[in-house]
């Protein structure tokens, strides 16, 4: 399920280091929510945001890629 913040971010071409520094949190902390649902939701808004995605595709509920209303 979280694989796809991996291939978003490999997409994008952005290292984890620039990912948290994007998220204002260190490196283990984004490292730690890729492994769980213990997510924080500002956190998972914060990546939908910059990945341009709907939050049910961050989380895989959707294969849409595009927010609501784009």
């Amino acid at each position: 399920k979280y694989q796809r913040l991996e291939d978003l971010r490999t997409d994008r071409d952005l290292t984890i280091r620039q990912v948290a520094d994007y998220l204002g949190c260190n490196r283990d902390v984004y490292t730690d929510m890729k492994k769980g649902p213990a997510a924080a939701i500002s956190i998972a808004i914060r990546l939908a945001e910059l990945y341009q995605v709907s939050l049910d595709y961050l989380v895989g509920i959707s294969d849409e890629k595009r927010p609501y209303g784009s």
